[in-house]
């Protein structure tokens, strides 16, 4: 592993911390806000005034799963006073592997990819660019991402997308929790996926990706990485072939800039399996800190 590529352990704790204990309701948190009850929940060495953008939607009744996937379902366990004079409350949940906010590991779609708990902490953590193209898809809802736009986005910006995490804004998680704006249908079972529509990366321009600038991952704000009418799941082959693991269903896009954040995607660990919920933050470096 190259040198620029080592997360320090002291940052990594401070992630997990973050992405799993550390955020409210909300979209946005201040890490080192004072906390009126007690001490600052932030890490000690974290720099102070960075901004932490969720980008998970909540799993619940109107998580939207694939078509022939079922639901999230949480079913509810005891809540009340224990006879021994103590509160307390516990759940069971359970959902199919790519559901919500979710992680696709490489064995997806390629038979000796890496399982959900084989994918490298250093792909599922980095630095990331946001690929804005909304307005592409505002226009026509089955748009696949080619590669001029990468190549345009790395002019514009003067900066290659080499070994980033590369996220892809196509608007589509405005719609969500409507399952059929979202999906371009509310109808469920096999025959329901060729109804399918929405925006994705078009195959060509993920290998460009994985050959060209072997980039860490790929996000989307949508239920897959392959836009909704394609027949043969091109991208996701191409991607997982690489080992190249995608985030889908993420949120809040629009609050990240083009560049110059870390991006961490921390899956349930399953072993063997092919993906599982995803917890995705974003952490903006504060203009004052990062100089």
């Amino acid at each position: 592993m190259r040198t620029n590529q080592l997360v320090s352990l002291s940052v990594v704790l401070g992630l997990i911390a973050v992405a799993f204990g550390l955020l409210g309701n909300g979209a946005t948190s201040k890490v080192g806000a004072p906390d009126v009850a007690g001490p600052s929940h932030a890490p000690t060495d974290w720099p102070r005034g960075d901004k932490i953008v969720d980008l998970t939607h909540a799993f619940d009744e109107q998580t939207i799963p694939w078509p022939t996937e079922i639901g999230f379902r949480l079913e509810r366990g005891f809540d009340g006073v224990t006879d021994g004079g103590w509160y307390y409350r516990a759940n069971r949940f359970s959902m199919a592997e790519h559901s919500g906010t979710h992680l696709d590991a490489p064995n997806h779609f390629s038979k000796d990819g890496e399982s959900a708990d084989d994918v490298p902490l250093a792909r599922l953590i980095g630095p990331a660019v946001v690929i804005d193209v909304t307005a592409q898809c505002a226009q026509d809802a089955d748009f696949q991402i080619p590669t001029e736009v990468f190549q345009t986005w790395e002019r514009e910006h003067g900066r290659s997308l080499a070994d980033m995490i590369v996220v892809l804004n196509t608007g589509w998680a405005r719609f969500w929790p409507d399952k059929e704006r979202y999906l371009g249908t509310a109808e469920t079972g096999k025959p329901a996926v060729a109804k399918l529509h929405f925006p994705g990366l078009a195959p060509d321009a993920a290998a460009w990706l994985a050959a060209n600038r072997k980039i860490r991952a790929v996000g989307i704000d949508t239920a897959s990485i392959d836009a909704g009418q394609n027949k043969t799941f091109g991208t996701h082959v191409v991607l997982c072939g690489h080992g190249i693991p995608a985030f889908e269903n993420l949120t809040n896009l629009d609050q990240l800039p083009a560049a110059g954040f870390t991006l961490i995607a921390l899956p349930m660990k399953i072993r063997t399996g092919s993906g599982g919920p995803l917890r995705a933050v974003a952490v903006l470096p504060d203009v004052a800190t990062a100089k």
